[in-house]
């Protein structure tokens, strides 16, 4: 498998550590948005466990395919709230995320049938990305819900 499958995670790391260090810390998030934001990194972490724990067999596709459009139509919910709440250059991230969520949940129907491989080094990789996605989940619902809200009272 070519090292390009990798690409998707790399550029969906880079993008969301700037959208979230460079704007939702300067201008906070509403409600809608600390809600919302962890319901669509638990939709990521969903396709990914998902092509982790069921074995790969052709009647499982369409069940992958519907959560990652389900997950690709979830991480648009927002657009709605940040067109008051953004600025251009936040909306361009936001765009680069919305591209790159399909290709990933895409690159990860591709590794699936690749993952019970011997030697296959997808596994251990698509379980970390899983892990890294599920921390900053809980920073999201943390930080977002607990600290920054008690901040703001």
């Amino acid at each position: 498998m070519s090292p390009l499958i990798f690409l998707p995670f790399i550029i969906q790391a880079i993008v969301i550590f700037l959208d979230e260090w460079l704007y939702h810390l300067k201008r906070g998030l509403p409600k809608w948005e600390r809600i919302g934001h962890p319901l669509d990194t638990l939709s990521i972490i969903a396709c990914m466990v998902f092509v982790l724990v069921i074995p790969y067999e052709a009647s499982w596709i369409k069940f992958y395919v519907a959560l990652g459009i389900f997950s690709c139509l979830l991480v648009t919910k927002d657009e709605f709230v940040h067109k008051h709440h953004c600025p251009a250059g936040e909306h361009w991230l936001h765009a680069i995320l919305f591209i790159n969520h399909s290709i990933l949940i895409t690159a990860m129907g591709f590794m699936w049938p690749h993952l019970s491989e011997p030697g296959e080094f997808l596994r251990p990789f698509l379980w970390s990305q899983a892990a890294l996605a599920t921390l900053f989940f809980l920073y999201q619902v943390i930080y977002w819900n607990f600290v920054y809200e008690k901040r703001h009272q």
